[in-house]
């Protein structure tokens, strides 16, 4: 029955809280969302349908237009209506029992009318009973109303209209959008700002958001039978593809159809209508495989000379319709039905399925125009601000800036060209299978062999240098594909870049097998996922641990979707809950990303606060930790080039080498109250880079760096070094130093300073 829809009520609690309400108050209704004919029209033309009922006063509103062309007809109607597959009302009449007879035979004539009627108390208390409170708040419901009429002595059928019903609610919200768009401008402008650090965590976020919101966009394309809710959840996250919402008569859409048109391309245009209004019957929202089957047995038992031609409805074309524009013919066999997957989703943001890829490359385009735009600006400034007198004191860090600047601009067309990868990637192959419009292909020949080219570059770069001991710092140009990981894992960027050319090939290739494309993609997410956790890449523990989540999500709600194939037929209401719980647990991942990105930024403000407050240039996560341990009267200049601080991504704005043992700025001493082994003396001078040797003067009482730390002796054992107490420490003038605890940095030693430390260590003991 059709309180079945209450099962409903707790996924219902779980997607409030991303679900973002209006404020004012809102009618319970139910109204038509779209309407089409689901039989080619002969008896009935509809120019008009649009029918509500109001709860608060049980009134029903109508503004319909409807024309009646077939003389002498006797017909039967029925009024089927499904709700999530179940029909809670299907009604047949015989006309010419109703309205005493008025309606038989069927009137030829035009019957235009508007009003709003009050249901009488017997009807009230009948609708009422029907129609659960739920079926007023749950976004994107899925329901639809059918009116056929079949001949009455012949039993064909003679007319058939589908109309889908709403309440108003749905989880695709612009408040939505413009909070995606600004979590992802904050990640631009935070990584924008933190450019010029070295090994900053802010652009790496910046490709993180980025890729989940393309993930969760591109979930949608799949040619699965996904619920409306879920469907309009990821249409939220369409502008990370380039697909703006837009009029289906927008200038851009009109110049990309009249481009079409003259080379080649041979697919009719959505003409606006609703992409609703244009689906397959054997997906969602029409559950009702039933009454698919008796239009179809219908429509094969009439003759050629009763179904009429396309024509027909051509007095149509020029009326203004309140609902879905034309009323578009949907059958079986229609030409024009929209498959599951990418063709409705482009069709449901107002963007035709043919369109999709040049819509594509055209907001590519304008993208990069603005960056070459903002770097040669940004150039620009610098040379000018080369000139000014304030550039004088600072002469030496402004001719820095604008050598390095090249590289740096480098660096974020790299940046740039990741993050549009995967759209590219997807509509590009999927232009490919429409084999529409030979200008289409040519042109997204040409963008992929640009984004090769770059992306081939980058990784020749990559593999040439793969020795240096921290290629992103020698290599800034490159920054964005290893800047993440560990020296040891450079490549790990090229397996991220494998991973998404193969999702991008199945998403487009295998299109109409929803299934087939689930399973493949999963795999793939499985894979990256065991890779990740076996190769641990990052540079930190917790960039790892983060990682993993993200990797995580993609792999569980991949796999979930696999319960919307049509081909394991799945009931309706639990399709909408799987479709929820996939909703709430992308919603989670973007809502923990987004407090990563503010708690790295607020760090990082405090961090610049203090460091002003207490009079230093540097901020405390890149000031020295061994400065203590500098000379009195030493130059200022020698206490900035100490080794910088670590700090973990998950709580700081930047990435930093695993630390080594301290540099000191002098030569330490041994303790003074013994001499050192002569073996231990022999072994130091041997490594003059490791072992400082001993000097009259001495380190007592003096602030030692944390991993500085005086060693005793065991008890005697037969050994003469074994008697004596030393002062063990290793010396690295090139390794960080860490003023944090980290577990992660034992992993593996990060400079050959570790080792000779342990055979040091090892050899006094």
């Amino acid at each position: 029955m059709f309180f079945s829809v209450a099962r409903l009520r707790l996924p219902l609690l779980a997607l409030a809280f991303f679900q973002i309400s209006s404020t004012q108050a809102r009618e319970r209704s139910l109204f038509t969302s779209s309407v089409s004919y689901c039989a080619p029209p002969e008896s009935l033309l509809v120019q008009q349908f649009d029918i509500a009922y109001i709860e608060k006063n049980s009134s029903v509103s109508f503004n319909v237009s409807i024309a009646s062309v077939i003389r002498n007809t006797n017909v039967t109607a029925n009024l089927l209506v499904n709700v999530y597959g179940m029909q809670p009302l299907n009604l047949t009449l015989e006309l010419c029992s109703v309205f005493g007879g008025a309606l038989c035979p069927l009137p030829t004539y035009n019957f235009t009318g508007s009003d709003s009627i009050t249901l009488p108390p017997s009807v009230r208390d009948q609708v009422t009973s029907k129609i659960p409170g739920i079926a007023y708040q749950i976004p994107d419901l899925e329901a639809f109303a059918q009116l056929t009429l079949t001949d009455s002595s012949s039993g064909k059928l003679r007319a058939c209209i589908q109309s889908t019903l709403s309440n108003g609610w749905s989880a695709r919200q612009m408040a939505v959008e413009w909070s995606t768009g600004g979590i992802g401008l904050l990640a631009f402008l935070s990584a924008v700002w933190h450019s010029y650090i070295p090994h900053s965590l802010a652009p790496i976020r910046l490709l993180d958001v980025m890729f989940l919101f393309q993930a969760i966009a591109v979930s949608g394309l799949w040619s699965l039978n996904y619920p409306l809710v879920y469907q309009a959840f990821t249409q939220n996250f369409s502008w990370a593809l380039g697909l703006f919402p837009v009029s289906n008569d927008s200038p851009m859409q009109r110049s990309i159809d009249h481009m079409r048109q003259l080379t080649g391309g041979k697919f009719e245009n959505a003409g606006g209508g609703s992409a609703i209004s244009l689906v397959n019957r054997r997906i969602s929202p029409y559950n009702q495989p039933a009454a698919r089957s008796f239009i179809a047995r219908a429509v094969d038992g009439a003759t050629a000379a009763d179904v009429p031609q396309t024509a027909s409805n051509s007095s149509l074309a020029g009326s203004n319709f309140l609902v879905g524009g034309d009323v578009v013919t949907v059958t079986q066999n229609s030409p024009n039905v929209l498959q599951a997957g990418l063709p409705i989703y482009v069709t449901s943001v107002g963007i035709d399925t043919p369109n999709a890829f040049m819509t594509i490359f055209l907001t590519n385009l304008i993208i990069l125009v603005i960056c070459v735009a903002a770097l040669g600006l940004g150039y620009l400034c610098l040379l000018a601000l080369r000139r000014t007198s304030w550039a004088k004191q600072r002469e030496d860090k402004l001719d820095s800036a604008i050598a390095a600047y090249p590289t740096f601009a480098r660096a974020w067309g790299l940046r740039i060209v990741l993050i549009i990868l995967t759209p590219v990637l997807v509509f590009t192959f999927y232009q490919w299978t429409l084999k529409d419009s030979w200008l289409s292909i040519l042109l997204s020949v040409i963008l992929l062999l640009a984004i090769a080219a770059a992306l081939g570059f980058a990784l020749y770069t990559l593999y040439r240098r793969r020795s240096d001991p921290d290629i992103s710092s020698h290599h800034s140009s490159i920054e964005p594909l290893v800047a993440p990981y560990r020296p040891q894992r450079f490549y790990y960027g090229s397996i991220v870049l494998l991973a998404m050319f193969v999702k991008a090939l199945v998403t487009a290739f295998a299109k109409g097998q929803g299934k087939v494309q689930a399973i493949l993609i999963l795999v793939v997410e499985g894979l990256f996922f065991g890779v990740l956790v076996v190769m641990k890449p990052h540079r930190t523990r917790g960039a790892d641990v983060f990682a993993g989540y993200l990797s995580l999500t993609r792999t569980a709600c991949t796999g979930l979707t696999i319960a919307f194939s049509q081909s394991l037929a799945l009931a309706p209401i639990p399709r909408v809950v799987i479709g929820i719980v996939i909703a709430v647990i992308f919603s989670i991942s973007v809502v923990v990303m987004f407090l990563n990105i503010v708690y790295n930024l607020v760090l990082w403000i405090w961090a610049r606060g203090r460091s002003r407050k207490e009079g230093t240039t540097v901020l405390p996560s890149r000031a020295s930790s061994s400065a203590a341990s500098v000379e009195n009267g030493q130059d200022k200049k020698d206490e900035e080039k100490l080794p910088t601080a670590s700090v973990t991504p998950a709580s700081s704005s930047h990435f930093y080498a695993r630390p080594g043992n301290p540099a000191p700025s002098h030569t330490p001493t041994t303790a003074s109250w013994r001499s050192p082994p002569l073996s231990a003396v022999s072994q130091m001078s041997e490594r003059p880079s490791q072992y400082s040797g001993t000097t009259a003067s001495s380190t007592l009482g003096e602030t030692l760096p944390r991993r500085w730390s005086f060693q005793h002796s065991r008890p005697p054992s037969g050994s003469v070094e074994s008697s004596h107490a030393t002062l063990s420490y290793v010396t690295s003038p090139s390794a960080p130093v860490s003023m944090y605890t980290n577990p992660r940095h034992s992993r593996q030693p990060s400079s050959p300073s570790d080792r000779y430390s342990q055979e040091a260590d090892s050899h006094i003991r």
